[in-house]
């Protein structure tokens, strides 16, 4: 077993909660000894704790404990052969991003969509599909009128491209999706990583799979939109919960941590906690205080808002900034994936795309285009093999318009939008290395005084913002943008040719 020499206290009882738990489920850490798994038996376990409490050392050697007992680590490209005395271990992350970051520190992490779900379209939206592909009857579907649905159709007798049709109809791709199942067969035991992001239905969802379940979340973070601000392990009884309190990387003298954990002070104000930013930024060159986004930046980290209208702007002053065509886009522009507009019956294909990590939330930079009409060459960050040519449609939202631009769009595939800048929602489970926040959109939720789980929301939403800064965090005060200093290039992520993925 590998001794936690260098746990804290809180870590160390952590370690020997889960080693309890696992000894009942037949894993022996002690002792390193393994026993069959015991049909019937299910648990789901919590640690949790702030930015810089140590889950995710925490996380890392509880993994090569549970390896060096014998345990397998699995994946979604490979499990081995089945035995019925064999025990394995799933590591898994909500993003690409929070998946590299696990890799890098040597653990086996993949994502969830990786080994277990796809998606799910809900039927209403299906039927407009066979409508569009098929002919027929038009259907008529609750909230798109008349007017809506022909704007698919004429979409779709242009472009042949159903979510494009779709989206011309003023539908985004998550409204597609009213779920996510891909495994059938049950796994072992699993970690989730950033658990802070999981909603109920895919904690029931994973608890299909896994009877054994370790969850590692931040408390302080945002819960997911349909959670009513209540996170999956804050109605877990406490036996089955572990809280980290000691803040270990405080130790390195973190400007931007100390910020993070300023906020919990319930007697603090916005105005008052701007004032700590500035002072930090005049001790400490990893905080700045600047009156202008930097558009240089926002190719590779985007800007970090709270408003839509805000994100779309922003995208728009990037773009308008670069000199991007209307039409069309620059090598180097940053996407977000939002989503895989493919119906059940191209199974195969779907999974294709995701398995080069084209899930809901990755983030992409664009390469240019592919071979075929439609296709794109892309750059998946964070991704094991991150560089692929994949079907795509692009959408690039505009301000005060309902309906998106669309420059150009395949049959069927995996579906876009802009990545310069998103919300502080969708960035949970990510870092950079330098992050942009914009701040007017915090100081606007702190003057709507709305509360979150007992919190202020503009506190929760700049503690996620700011702890998604690993070396450099950017107090953006105004409503301007700092013109490029070189044109978009693709020099740090050029590589080998990428692997085409056909979704038409």
């Amino acid at each position: 077993m590998t001794p936690p020499v260098s746990y804290s206290k809180d870590q160390a009882e952590a370690h020997d909660r889960v080693a309890e738990l696992l000894r009942g489920m037949g894993v022996d850490l002690d002792n390193a000894r393994l026993s069959p798994p015991r049909a019937g038996r299910a648990c789901v376990f919590a640690i949790t704790g702030k930015a810089g409490s140590g889950k995710t050392m925490l996380l890392a050697r509880l993994v090569e404990a549970m390896q060096e007992a014998g345990v397998e680590a699995i994946s979604a490209d490979y499990e081995g052969r089945r035995r019925k005395d064999r025990r394995t271990l799933a590591v898994l992350a909500p993003t690409n991003k929070a998946a590299s970051v696990l890799r890098q520190r040597g653990v086996p992490a993949t994502t969830i969509h990786r080994i277990i779900y796809s998606p799910v379209y809900d039927p209403e939206y299906q039927k407009i599909a066979d409508w569009l592909s098929e002919g027929g009857v038009c259907p008529q579907v609750e909230g798109l009128s008349e007017a809506a649905l022909e704007r698919a159709r004429i979409f779709y007798e242009t472009h042949k491209s159903i979510p494009g049709a779709l989206a011309a109809a003023g539908l985004r791709g998550s409204d597609f999706i009213t779920g996510w199942k891909r495994r059938d067969e049950p796994l072992d035991i699993g970690l989730v990583d950033e658990a802070s992001m999981l909603d109920q239905r895919q904690l029931e969802d994973l608890q299909e799979i896994f009877p054994t379940l370790i969850l590692f979340g931040d408390p302080a973070q945002l819960a997911p939109v349909n959670q009513s601000g209540q996170m999956v392990f804050d109605v877990l009884p406490a036996e089955k919960t572990q809280a980290l309190h000691r803040i270990h990387r405080q130790a390195g003298d973190n400007p931007i941590l100390d910020l993070a954990h300023a906020l919990a002070d319930p007697e603090l104000g916005f105005e008052a906690f701007e004032g700590l930013v500035e002072q930090a930024a005049r001790r400490d060159d990893r905080v700045q205080v600047v009156g202008r986004v930097e558009a240089g930046l926002m190719a590779r980290s985007p800007v970090l808002v709270w408003r839509n209208a805000t994100r779309i702007r922003l995208i728009h002053a990037f773009r308008r900034a670069y000199e991007a065509p209307e039409d069309a886009l620059l090598p180097g522009e940053p996407l977000i994936c939002d989503g895989i507009e493919l119906p059940l019956r191209h199974r195969k294909k779907r999974l294709d795309l995701e398995a080069r990590g084209l899930i809901k939330g990755a983030q992409v930079v664009y390469l240019g285009p592919g071979r075929r009409r439609g296709f794109s060459r892309l750059h998946v960050i964070g991704a094991e093999d991150p560089q692929v040519s994949a079907a795509s449609i692009v959408k690039i939202e505009m301000p005060d318009e309902e309906e998106p631009f669309i420059p150009f769009a395949a049959h069927m595939g995996a579906i876009f939008l802009h990545g310069a800048a998103v919300t502080i929602h969708k960035a949970q489970g990510s870092q950079w290395e330098t992050v942009q926040v914009f701040a007017p959109d915090l100081f606007a939720a702190a003057r709507m005084g709305r509360v979150e789980a007992g919190q202020p929301l503009w506190k929760r939403l700049a503690y996620v913002a700011i702890t998604r800064a690993e070396q450099r965090l950017l107090w953006v005060t105004r409503y301007r943008l700092c013109r490029p200093q070189a044109p978009l290039d693709i020099g740090d992520i050029a590589g080998p040719a990428p692997l085409k993925l056909d979704a038409s």
